[in-house]
């Protein structure tokens, strides 16, 4: 398939590189060198950003919360050279869904782009309903009275990844493996904080603290 992907990367060469990869997958890229330029096209949003944090002009986690604002849902790589952990951190918070420290090899990054792509829209999707909610997998939108629940790609992904497994208690390890990958790399308290801001967004979702270990859906 064919997907949309927008590269925001200042390093002009880096730039050429990580495009010159991007479109031999087959890919249709547009790159942008400065995050003003990538902020015109926040509008029309991709299949996927991959945005660097060190810009010239508008700092990458400001472009971030701008994206978030227009498609919540779109899936976001964050690629940086500064403090590995606490952007890796502070990227996930902000509803980054992977992380990229600089120096890296551009066939690494195709092929989390490819895995974050495939996970996110790949065939054979499944509508789901939990009281009051509507889970549309090939959408990936939650629905109550006709109206979307505003969420990011991550909260939705642990929503999905929740709803398939309603009544099996998940330890953290389980979640982050399913929700940020097995190869992320960082505390497991980010698991707590976004299960804490999904149920302020889904309140009916019965999600169930299991205290030294993990949540647990209950059954509807």
């Amino acid at each position: 398939m064919s997907y949309r992907i927008y590269l925001v990367e200042d390093d002009k060469n880096l730039n050429l590189v990580l495009t010159s990869y991007l479109e031999k997958e087959g890919w249709q890229v547009s790159s942008f060198l400065t995050g003003s330029e990538a902020e015109d096209a926040i509008k029309d949003p991709p299949d996927l950003w991959i945005l660097d944090i060190m810009l010239p002009d508008i700092d990458g986690y400001h472009l971030l919360q701008e994206i978030k604002k227009v498609s919540p849902a779109t899936p976001i790589i964050f690629i940086s050279a500064r403090d590995a952990d606490i952007d890796r951190v502070v990227g996930l918070e902000l509803g980054s869904d992977d992380y990229l420290a600089k120096p890296f090899l551009p066939r690494e990054l195709v092929i989390r782009c490819r895995n974050l792509l495939e996970r996110i829209y790949s065939p054979g999707l499944q509508i789901y309903s939990v009281p009051p909610y509507t889970i549309n997998e090939a959408s990936r939108t939650v629905k109550t009275n006709d109206e979307t629940v505003d969420l990011t790609s991550k909260e939705f992904d642990i929503t999905l990844y929740f709803i398939k497994n309603q009544g099996i208690a998940l330890s953290r390890e389980q979640i982050l493996a399913a929700v940020w990958g097995t190869d992320y790399f960082g505390s497991d308290r980010v698991v707590d904080d976004l299960i804490r801001r999904l149920r302020k967004k889904l309140p009916y979702l019965n999600i169930e603290t299991i205290y030294g270990y993990g949540y647990r859906l209950v059954k509807s």
